[in-house]
């Protein structure tokens, strides 16, 4: 499934709405930490396309759906500027700058690839993986971060 966005910065929270209603029928509820993960990532991804390229943008949405189908959800916005993604380091007082970090430190894997004369950003949450971080962040209602791993394409 798919959702067009036009390059204004209006076009996030439509982004994140069409992504909490696209979860209904997947399996995934509303308030689980993955549905809340997928949420932010779409609108770091999007703002990205929409306020650094300037450009129209695709977000495509690959949710689990009927049993035995993966338990991978995968998050995909291809935009038709050339410009790879950079990471950039912001400071302490910067009110910009950390999106990409945070889609490094919160999907399970995430790249991107050329797209025709564009690009695609893509990332990815394996649910069973969230599963297991819940699990383990719920020992004595103290949040633990140490041994979780991210890998990035």
């Amino acid at each position: 499934m798919q959702l067009e966005v036009r390059p204004d910065p209006a076009e996030v929270g439509r982004a994140r709405r069409w992504a909490r209603s696209r979860l209904a029928g997947s399996g995934i509820e509303a308030d689980e930490p993955l549905a809340e993960t997928l949420i932010l990532l779409v609108s770091e991804l999007v703002t990205n396309a929409v306020v650094h390229t300037g450009c129209p943008a695709v977000l495509r949405l690959s949710l689990p759906g009927a049993a035995g189908a993966s338990d991978t959800v995968r998050l995909e916005v291809a935009d038709s500027s050339d410009r790879a993604p950079v990471p950039r380091c912001a400071d302490g007082d910067a009110t910009g700058g950390r999106g990409l970090a945070l889609v490094d430190g919160l999907a399970d894997r995430w790249g991107w690839s050329p797209e025709g004369a564009g690009k695609r950003i893509w990332c990815e949450l394996d649910r069973c993986a969230q599963s297991r971080q819940e699990a383990e962040s719920c020992r004595g209602g103290v949040p633990v971060y140490e041994g979780l791993a991210f890998e990035a394409v």
